[in-house]
């Protein structure tokens, strides 16, 4: 009897450990699925695309890619909201979560997520067809000064970086015909197809079609001109006044999760990001895009939620400014920039 108890409790013990040691791997014990909310070919599924290989070598799980556009990005935010909390559905978005609450488009924000990285900011550039009469980003500025409201531009819905882009342009006494399309590939097809003038759009989704020459580059929508195009002009060079605009990020890429999913599973997430940039393809792929490293700005998650809420300051603002945001950030406590 005694010999059975002592089996028996041998036996309970291995369990526990075993138990135990479940415990501590048990995720990831399937595919996770990542969320693009955008549609295929613009920088966000470029780069996310690229960053879900890498995370998957760490997980040793696949990671699977689905686009999800519409409405701004707020359609996929709001499907990995809708997901089990667990850490299966994650979310690699652009910058419209800071905005999708004062443009109307829905009640989200950065503050409904857990960051587990900021990725990178993938470059404004201007850019027109090959066959454009502009070949300098002066020619296009003189003819919309000439013609307000008359050139046309194409764009990824109210909130975005290419709206913001076009409401500083306004802001300088250049304003253009906005068309949104659901994607920043889609925004290109248009330039190239002709239906409309030029784009704001990121240097990423670019690089092949300047290599083929469908497209040409006009300016750099930032402070410093790109390695890998050297005699491109900054905005700021061609007109002085909108330099202050140009400092800030336009296109932060980043990864999150529901703020519901357990900490360690957000931890294992956070570890195997960490690990994921330093990968040899995803550093070559970061510096062949000439795109800034926000994972080395914004190491700690104290630092990623701070930027978040002075992007979302900024922009918001921006927009009621211009008056094109449904509601006062006032609404929503987002505190105007300090300066």
């Amino acid at each position: 009897m005694k010999k059975a108890s002592l089996i028996i409790a041998a036996a309970c013990a291995a369990m526990s450990v075993f138990a135990a040691g479940q415990k501590e791997v048990a995720y990831p014990q399937k595919a996770i699925t990542m969320i693009i909310p955008y549609g295929a070919g613009g920088t966000t599924d470029i780069h996310g695309r690229q960053f879900a290989i890498q995370l998957q070598k760490q997980l040793g799980k696949p990671v699977t890619v689905v686009n999800q556009g519409g409405a701004s990005g707020s359609k996929g935010c709001k499907s990995v909201l809708d997901a089990a909390p667990d850490g299966y559905t994650v979310l690699f978005t652009a910058e419209s979560l800071g905005t999708q609450r004062v443009v109307g488009l829905s009640e989200m924000s950065y503050d409904d997520f857990a960051p587990i990285m900021a990725v990178t900011n993938d470059p404004k550039v201007i850019v027109v067809g090959k066959d454009s009469k502009y070949n300098k980003l002066q020619d296009l500025l003189d003819d919309m000064k000439a013609n307000p409201g008359k050139i046309k531009m194409s764009y990824t819905g109210p909130g975005g970086s290419g709206h913001v882009q076009a409401l500083i342009m306004e802001k300088l006494g250049y304003k253009a015909a906005l068309t949104a399309y659901t994607g920043g590939a889609d925004c290109l097809l248009a330039v190239m197809s002709k239906q409309v003038d030029f784009t704001n759009s990121n240097y990423s989704t670019i690089v092949g079609y300047l290599k083929s020459g469908d497209l040409k580059v006009l300016a750099v929508s930032g402070s410093t001109r790109l390695p890998a195009n050297p005699d491109v002009p900054t905005f700021g060079e061609v007109d002085k006044n909108a330099v202050p605009y140009m400092k800030n990020a336009f296109t932060p890429l980043n990864f999150l999760v529901s703020k519901d999913v357990p900490a360690d599973v957000q931890k294992i997430l956070r570890d195997a990001a960490l690990k994921a940039v330093k990968d040899p393809e995803w550093v070559k792929f970061v510096n062949d895009n000439c795109s800034e490293k926000l994972y080395e700005a914004y190491p700690k998650i104290e630092d990623i939620k701070k930027y978040y809420k002075d992007w979302e300051s900024m922009v918001s603002w921006m927009l009621y400014d211009a008056g094109v945001a449904k509601y006062s950030p006032e609404k929503f406590g987002i505190a105007k920039p300090a300066n």
